[in-house]
């Protein structure tokens, strides 16, 4: 586990995350890229952030979650670069995104944004 990941997704919460975060990318707005993530945490526009644990070097993404606390904004954790590039509708990686808008998923968003809340503390 990377040192900026702050708390370990379980398999089955992860795997919601997964199925959601392909919805949002058709039906909501998303951010894709560790700048455009940061930009949206830092202004609080962002309602969900999403981060993959193998980005090299750490450095790029390490701040995310100090934002995210400070801003009062969630955040998760998905296993991979690859994998969050295709949940967001990419055929490449991508170290980290931001939902700014949950589209047609709201109560299994607001669902999930809160059990996320519940392992960060």
């Amino acid at each position: 586990m990377a040192e900026y990941v702050k708390f370990q997704v379980p398999d089955e919460l992860k795997a919601r995350q997964a199925t959601l975060l392909e919805k949002i990318a058709k039906t909501g707005k998303v951010r894709i890229g560790s700048n455009e993530a940061t930009k949206a945490a830092e202004r609080g526009t962002a309602k969900l952030i999403v981060i993959a644990e193998d980005v090299t070097p750490p450095e790029i993404v390490m701040h995310l979650p100090l934002i995210c606390k400070e801003k009062n904004i969630p955040f998760t954790y998905v296993s991979t670069k690859k994998g969050l590039g295709q949940y967001s509708g990419l055929n490449v990686g991508s170290a980290a995104i931001a939902v700014l808008d949950e589209g047609d998923t709201k109560k299994d968003f607001a669902d999930l944004t809160k059990k996320l809340q519940e392992l960060a503390k």
